[in-house]
């Protein structure tokens, strides 16, 4: 089912991956990225529901207006990526049928980061679509228990989710392929042990000419945590925490989408009319390591005397 990929040098560019135009998938409906731009704040409330809209091609937003959910169609098998908060979730829902898509077509069902804001709704979804919830090796527990490693920056912070049932795993820079889709996973661990950023080509005919882009969903990346925490007492977590900016960093993307819209500035960018420009992939990646230096920052200037 899984294409093994090569790793590559953080040096070196992410070269695109070659994914199947969708045009005789379901006719989707929704909004305008104009429309939904005027629904929504550019800082707004995590469930606040928000009607779909189309990213480019066979990628669509069914998230809120607070926490994105993106919906890739195949060619009668999708991957939906997050679900949301548990009462998102309905909205993620109710988006998708919305777009005409049954749910039931739906075969894979992951994740930017393990934390209740994206994830919490899985259960939601997976009974309503019988999607198959795909995680990392190591992170499996989590979606089996509900509950965040002890290792997470926001350990002890919220409360348990509601277990799902986990189908598959995989491990570093390994990728989903279903129905003539494929995504790359790419492992991006800092806001959480087990965050990913996934990475795709969406393809359209637009004039008779096929159009395609590289799509990014950059996980949050934040050094967010509990009060008790600190990244500096932990240099192996950190070092990989550094390590996954950097393959943000090296990606040449088309479109940025990220699980907090407002952490790309989507709700602005969305105004326009597209996704493209306004953000690249390595100015969001060179505003998070900004963020943790600053973190680490605060910490020496908390631990001086």
């Amino acid at each position: 089912m899984f294409a093994r990929l090569s790793m590559i040098a953080l040096s070196v560019m992410i070269a695109p991956i070659a994914v199947s135009a969708q045009t005789e998938g379901p006719q989707a409906q929704g909004i305008s990225m104009e429309e939904w731009a005027q629904y929504c704040e550019r800082w707004d409330k995590w469930d606040k529901p928000a009607p779909p809209f189309r990213i480019h091609g066979n990628t669509y937003y069914v998230g809120t207006c607070g926490i994105s959910s993106i919906l890739i169609l195949g060619a009668g098998e999708h991957i939906l990526i997050d679900s949301g908060t548990e009462k998102g979730a309905e909205t993620v829902l109710r988006n998708i049928n919305t777009l005409g898509v049954d749910q039931r077509e739906i075969k894979f069902l992951t994740y930017s980061h393990e934390h209740f804001d994206h994830v919490g709704g899985h259960a939601l979804v997976q009974e309503a679509t019988g999607a198959s919830v795909m995680a990392r090796k190591q992170i499996a527990p989590v979606f089996e228990t509900g509950v965040v490693l002890p290792n997470d920056p926001q350990a002890g912070m919220h409360k348990p989710m509601k277990p799902v049932r986990m189908g598959l795993t995989l491990d570093s820079l390994k990728g989903l392929a279903v129905s003539g889709l494929s995504i790359r996973a790419i492992e991006t661990p800092g806001h959480s042990p087990g965050a990913m950023t996934w990475y795709w080509k969406s393809c359209d005919k637009q004039e008779g000419r096929e159009i395609c882009k590289s799509i990014i969903y950059a996980d949050s990346l934040s050094p967010v945590s509990a009060d008790d925490y600190q990244f500096s007492d932990h240099p192996k977590y950190l070092e990989e925490y550094r390590k996954g900016i950097a393959r943000v960093a090296a990606i040449e993307c088309d479109i940025l989408i990220t699980p907090h819209p407002s952490h790309s500035n989507m709700v602005r960018r969305a105004a326009t009319g597209t996704f493209e420009g306004g953000m690249s992939c390595r100015e969001y990646a060179a505003g998070k390591m900004r963020d943790l230096d600053k973190r680490l920052a605060k910490e020496a200037a908390e631990a001086s005397p």
